[in-house]
């Protein structure tokens, strides 16, 4: 039995390097989901520790905080675009796209093994991310986005009133 899912698809700054964007999404197009939030993002240290929180201690963990801040690519290139999309088994379909994430075991007609590479130094500049559970999707969707980033209610959100919140705007 099919259901409605969400799933966070990153670009990663090597996909962002490669000008791969529209191919990414050209790709992803094939699940026939839709897409209800996607910005460009400069990922802080912060955001990139949260991230990949549950590799912390691991012996690439170094290399997975720098890869995805785009510190590997220099500027323009040190950011991702971030996606997200919904729709009926949202993460399985985007999953199948998307391919392994060692760019050597992915399917060849794969987002990553039609435009990943594992580097001399052994990092998987494997062009995209996708959720893998609708746990972790909620989780990276709630870390990346902010309810009124997205066109759909996908979960529950409240309004909150700050006070002295520094705010950037156009001047």
């Amino acid at each position: 039995m099919s259901k409605v899912e969400h799933a966070l698809i990153l670009i990663k700054p090597d996909g962002i390097k490669k000008s791969l964007t529209g191919n990414v999404i050209t790709k992803l197009s094939a699940a026939r989901l839709l897409i209800i939030g996607a910005k460009m993002i400069k990922v802080s240290r912060e955001l990139a520790e949260r991230h990949y929180a549950e590799h912390k201690g691991k012996a690439f963990y170094d290399s997975l905080i720098e890869y995805i801040q785009g510190n590997l690519f220099g500027e323009p290139f040190d950011r991702v675009m971030a996606m997200v999309y919904t729709g009926e088994d949202a993460i399985k379909k985007l999953r199948n796209i998307v391919g392994a994430t060692n760019p050597e075991e992915a399917e060849a007609t794969s987002i990553r093994g039609s435009y990943g590479r594992v580097t001399t130094k052994g990092v998987f500049e494997n062009v995209a991310h996708c959720s893998s559970s609708p746990e972790s999707a909620e989780y990276e969707i709630k870390l990346w986005f902010d309810p009124d980033d997205l066109t759909e209610a996908i979960y529950p959100s409240k309004k909150v009133v700050f006070e002295k919140v520094e705010k950037k705007v156009w001047a």
